[in-house]
C-alpha cells in the first residue's frame, strides 16, 4: 500500500486525505498548526491518522507521495527535507485531477478569479450541465472527486496550486491578468510569479483552449515567449485588431465571437459593472460558449449574476454613509479597482500583512478620493509612510471594532467607508472572509 502524506489539514488537505483513503493509500495528515474541530472530526470519522502542532519528519520522509497545502512555502524545513529525499510533492488540484475524467475550466490571474469562477459556474449550472466548483472557492476539489460524480468542474486556481502540478490539464484555461502579488514567494520577480500562472496551460493539447487578457502587458510579453499548444483566444477592451480575439468590447457593445457565431449584448446590460468586470464577463462567456452553452443562456446569466461576497459588496447605509466590504482585495491592484470605481469621498480602511506591496500606483487615487485613512493591522508603518501626507486624517486601529468606530466618526453624509485592505489578513483575522464578516457585523451594530 502506497504511503500518502498530506501536509496541512485545511479544506484542501482534508479533502485530499479523504480521496487518498478512498483510493487505498495509507494516509497520514500532518499540520504544524492546530487543526480546526470541524476538520479533525472528519479525519477521526474516516479513521485517518493525523498529528497537529508538529511535523514528525521520520514518518513524513517515508512517504511515496506528498500533497501539500498551497500555504506552505518551499523554504519550509519539512519541504526542503522532502526535496532532498526526492519525494514527489504535488498540490491537491494535481492529486484530485488524477482521479477524474471531468472536463475542467481552470481560471487563474491576480484579480477577478473568484468572480469569473462563480460567474462561469452560474452559466454552466443554468445551462443544465452536471458541474462542480472548487479550487480556492467552494468545497475541496479532491473531496468532490471522492464523493460526487460531476462531468465538469470550474476551478479557481492560485499560483501556489499551479506550482505543484505535473499532469493537470484543463480543457479550457483562463489567465485574467498579472499584477504584483505574493512576490515574497517568487524572489520579488513578477515574471517568476507570472510563469507559475502560465503553468495552467503547460499540459494542454491542440484540442484545448487557452483564453487570455490581450490588454495585459505581462501576459502579452509571455505569449511571445511561451509555447502554448492549446488554441489561443484573447479578450480585449481595445480591439484595434480582431485577429486571434475571441471577445471584445466595441463602443458600448460586448461581442463574444467564437466559431463565427457572435454573441452581442449591450455592456450596460452586464450585471457586473466596471472595466475589470467586463474582462471577467468576457472570459466567463467565452469559456461557457466553448463548452457548448447557448448564446441566450450566456446573455441571460451575464445580465442577472449576483455580486460576490467580500468583493465591493454593499453592506448598509448609516446616516447617509455607504459601507462597502471589499475584504477580498488582498493586493494593491484589487484595491486600485475599488478606489477607481468609487464616486464619493472615501474613508478608507486598509492594512494587514504586506506581501511586498508597492503602493505607488494607488497614490494618485488616494490623494484624489480619500480624506481619512484608517490603518488596520499590527504593523502599519509602510502604509503610513506611503499615504500619510496624502490624506487629511490618519487613524490606527488594532481590531475591526476599533476600525469601524473610527471610520463612523470620520465619515460625513454622502461619504463611503471602504474596507479594501490591499494586504493579507493573517495578522488579525483567520482569512479575508473572517475579516469581511467582522466588518459587516460591526457595521450592523452601528
Amino acid at each position: 500500500m502506497k504511503k500518502l502524506v498530506v501536509l496541512g489539514a485545511g479544506e484542501s488537505g482534508v479533502g485530499a486525505a479523504l480521496l487518498g483513503r478512498m483510493k487505498n493509500f495509507d494516509v497520514f495528515v500532518s499540520d504544524f498548526n492546530t487543526i480546526s474541530e470541524r476538520y479533525k472530526a472528519s479525519l477521526v470519522e474516516e479513521g485517518i491518522a493525523f498529528e497537529e502542532g508538529t511535523h514528525s519528519f521520520s514518518r513524513i520522509l517515508k512517504a511515496d507521495l506528498v500533497v501539500k497545502s498551497p500555504g506552505i512555502p518551499n523554504s519550509a524545513p519539512v519541504i526542503a527535507s522532502l526535496l532532498e529525499e526526492s519525494v514527489e510533492i504535488i498540490s491537491e488540484i494535481e492529486f484530485a485531477s488524477r482521479f477524474t475524467d471531468a472536463r475542467i475550466v481552470g481560471i487563474t490571474g491576480t484579480n477577478g478569479k473568484t468572480t469569473t469562477t462563480l460567474l462561469t459556474y452560474h452559466i454552466l449550472k443554468r445551462a443544465g450541465l452536471n458541474v462542480g466548483i472548487a479550487g480556492n472557492v467552494g468545497n475541496s476539489f479532491a473531496a468532490q472527486v471522492a464523493t460526487k460524480n460531476f462531468d465538469h468542474y470550474v476551478l479557481e486556481l492560485s499560483s501556489f496550486q499551479l506550482d505543484e502540478i505535473d499532469s493537470f490539464r484543463p480543457a479550457v484555461s483562463v489567465v485574467l491578468n498579472i499584477t504584483p502579488d505574493h512576490l515574497d514567494r517568487y524572489e520579488g520577480d513578477i515574471y517568476k510569479y507570472a510563469a507559475a500562472k502560465f503553468r495552467i496551460a503547460e499540459n494542454q493539447t491542440e484540442e484545448d483552449y487557452f483564453l487570455y487578457n490581450n490588454d495585459d502587458p505581462i501576459i502579452a510579453n509571455l505569449m511571445e515567449h511561451k509555447r502554448i499548444k492549446a488554441q489561443k483566444k484573447g479578450f480585449t477592451l481595445h480591439p484595434s485588431e480582431k485577429e486571434g480575439i475571441g471577445a471584445y468590447a466595441d463602443s458600448n457593445e460586448l461581442v463574444i465571437n467564437l466559431n463565427n457565431d457572435p454573441l452581442r449584448m449591450s455592456i450596460h446590460d452586464l450585471a457586473l459593472s466596471g472595466k475589470h468586470n467586463a474582462y471577467n464577463s468576457m472570459a466567463a462567456g467565452m469559456a461557457s460558449k466553448l463548452l457548448g452553452v447557448r448564446k441566450e443562456t450566456i446573455r441571460e446569466c451575464l445580465s442577472d449574476f449576483q455580486e460576490v461576497e467580500h468583493r465591493l459588496e454593499p453592506v448598509l447605509q448609516v446616516h447617509g454613509v455607504s459601507y462597502i466590504n471589499d475584504s477580498k482585495a488582498t493586493n494593491v491592484n484589487s484595491t486600485w479597482y475599488a478606489l477607481e470605481s468609487m464616486n464619493q469621498p472615501i474613508v478608507w480602511i486598509c492594512g494587514g500583512v504586506d506581501k511586498g506591496n508597492d503602493y505607488e500606483q494607488l497614490k494618485a487615487l488616494v490623494g484624489d478620493k480619500v480624506h481619512t485613512l484608517v490603518c488596520l493591522g499590527e504593523n502599519n508603518e509602510k502604509i503610513l509612510n506611503a499615504f500619510g501626507d496624502l490624506v487629511d486624517h490618519v487613524l490606527e486601529a488594532g481590531s475591526m471594532d476599533e476600525a469601524v468606530k473610527a471610520a463612523y466618526q470620520s465619515a460625513d453624509k454622502g461619504d463611503a467607508v471602504l474596507l479594501s485592505p490591499a494586504c493579507a489578513s493573517f495578522d488579525l483575522f483567520e482569512n479575508y472572509e473572517d475579516r469581511g464578516r467582522q466588518f459587516k457585523e460591526e457595521v450592523r451594530k452601528l
